[in-house]
């Protein structure tokens, strides 16, 4: 049976429904004061989440009294409306805005500034910007510019195949098993150190982290005497400060300059590694524009031979930076002159003057120092040649003839080994090339999908940096002289390095390229180092750093 309900808008007695109440009830209740009591009877029983608040205000302009803040929130009702920025502009966008510094550098860096706490910014990094990138940066660095054309000439094609096998295995394990931490769950910002002690326990995460932390301490070593090598040697080779008897600059010279080089990197680091961060996309043009050149200059074998010689006395290498004429005698004026070689090894610079007696028994020979990808030098690089400390460097399929008694006075042009070569010298020579594959996990807080981005992009890194590797081994030992590969500095092709030799269009962007290559991984050691070491003091694992 319908009954009908009239409801009479009653008003409020306020203070004074007390009073009311004790005159016996006369006027009735107020329904919005019971609703409302029942509100609030409900909002202590059962607080209202974040989650409900949401849902119950569908609408940006609420006419509620709470001021709701919809900023940062995907307010698209499809994923389409998300895409609208071209792919070619979106990855310009990003790599614009590149970084090479580690978890939570930047974001500290930015908080400090100005004394105020800055919101950290929503994770947008993907796998190629924010992984992939940084691996290949940290893995090609200062052993492929400075010493990859050595160890190729001394181990010979096959056994640097064997090294960089090797090395390129251990890398890849090592980056199956990270990956297997990776999809394990979630995976927690602050870097790999976070991830291995989060996801294995603070033991293991202490005793991984420790040597994590050391070996980024030397690598920043390693880096800044690079980068002092490539000073001294190729840029600013009258800048030596200590040498020894025959005019040559001592170690003396690498501890100062490095010295002075890691208190300047330093001071960087302390005045800001916002700094560093805004030079990080030209390190990392450095490396790309270098290797461009590099695979250049193989292929323009093909078509032209570069301008540099080498002069081999016998079939000894010689110091041609010393001389501009590979010859004992030329013709100027219609007249025979000796010439600077002739001054080097003989007593005076008349014809008749007494002369080394190796220098009188073999003849100079001024061959190519890149015959070419079709030269088939290749077959000459294919085996190794180890040798002691101080031997002189020779080609192998050239003879000479030798004194009956030696004389070492001359000695001082030729080229010969700095230090006793061997195998498993030369895998712990080359084995840093290929560390840096954790540069992607230490910005796992800042990707977007580390669980996804973290395994593919370390291994298409390690895979791509293997690619390449091999592919140098190969194109060195197909291009370059064999004599020319086993000089480490590059004193027989004008004191350029030998890896320049090769590149087009000349050797100064191997130089300039190497240089601020080896600047930006210095600076990033110096910067990710200290962050880790408090990352580890903080968890209080070691009691003396706390």
């Amino acid at each position: 049976m319908p009954t009908n309900f009239t409801v009479v808008k009653v008003e409020d007695m306020g203070d004074g429904s007390n009073s009311g109440a004790a005159a016996g009830g006369s006027r009735p209740i107020s329904l919005d004061k019971v609703f409302q009591d029942e509100g609030d009877i409900t909002n202590l029983q059962e607080p209202e989440s974040d989650e409900n608040l949401k849902e119950s205000t569908p609408f940006i302009n609420s006419n509620n009294d709470e001021d709701h803040s919809y900023d940062g929130k995907n307010m698209a009702l499809y994923e389409e409306e998300m895409d609208s920025t071209p792919m070619v502009a979106s990855l310009l966008n990003k790599l614009a805005n590149y970084t090479n510094l580690t978890q939570g550098v930047r974001e500290h860096e930015e908080a400090e500034d100005g004394g105020r706490r800055v919101a950290v910014m929503v994770p947008q990094m993907g796998t190629f910007v924010g992984v992939y990138l940084p691996c290949m940066q940290n893995i090609l660095g200062v052993i492929l510019f400075l010493r990859l054309t050595w160890i190729v000439g001394t181990a010979g094609i096959l056994e640097s195949f064997a090294i960089v096998s090797m090395c390129c295995i251990c890398t890849l394990l090592t980056a199956i098993s990270m990956s297997a931490i990776a999809t394990n769950g979630m995976v927690p910002a602050g870097g790999s150190y976070y991830m291995i002690s989060r996801s294995l326990g603070p033991e293991f995460g202490g005793a991984v982290g420790l040597c994590f932390y050391l070996g980024t301490t030397f690598a920043g070593s390693l880096y800044i005497l690079g980068t002092i090598e490539i000073l001294l040697t190729y840029i600013v080779p009258t800048a030596t400060i200590f040498k020894d008897n025959n005019g040559e600059a001592t170690p003396n010279n690498m501890r100062v300059y490095g010295t002075c080089c890691l208190l300047l990197m330093a001071l960087v680091v302390f005045v800001g590694v916002k700094y560093v961060n805004k030079l990080a996309l030209v390190f990392l043009s450095c490396v790309v524009l270098s290797i461009m050149a590099i695979y250049a200059g193989a292929i323009k074998t093909l078509i032209e031979l570069p301008e540099f010689s080498v002069c081999l006395l016998g079939n000894r290498s010689l110091k041609n930076e010393l001389f501009e004429s590979c010859a004992k005698m030329e013709v100027l004026n219609n007249n025979s002159v000796t010439t600077d070689l002739w001054n080097f090894f003989c007593e005076s610079e008349y014809g008749n003057a007494t002369c080394d007696e190796f220098f009188t028994l073999n003849n100079l020979t001024e061959i190519p120092a890149i015959p070419g990808l079709l030269s088939g030098v290749i077959k000459d690089n294919m085996w190794s040649n180890y040798g002691p400390a101080g031997m002189v460097i020779e080609k192998n399929n050239l003879h000479s003839e030798s004194p009956q008694i030696p004389s070492t006075d001359r000695d001082q042009y030729f080229v010969f080994n700095d230090i006793t070569t061997y195998f498993t010298l030369l895998v712990g020579i080359y084995f840093p090339s290929v560390t840096g594959i954790m540069a992607g996990s230490n910005r796992s807080g800042d990707l977007r999908d580390a669980q996804r981005s973290i395994p593919v992009g370390t291994i298409l890194a390690i895979l791509t940096t293997s690619f390449l590797y091999i592919s140098f081994v190969l194109l060195f030992g197909a291009c370059i002289e064999g004599v020319v590969l086993r000089d480490k500095f590059g004193v027989s092709v004008k004191k350029n390095p030998v890896i320049g030799v090769l590149a087009w269009p000349s050797p100064l962007v191997i130089v300039i390229g190497s240089f601020f290559s080896c600047c930006g991984a210095g600076l990033q050691s110096l910067t990710g180092a200290p962050r880790l070491l408090q990352a580890i003091a903080h968890d209080g694992i070691i009691p003396f750093l706390q």
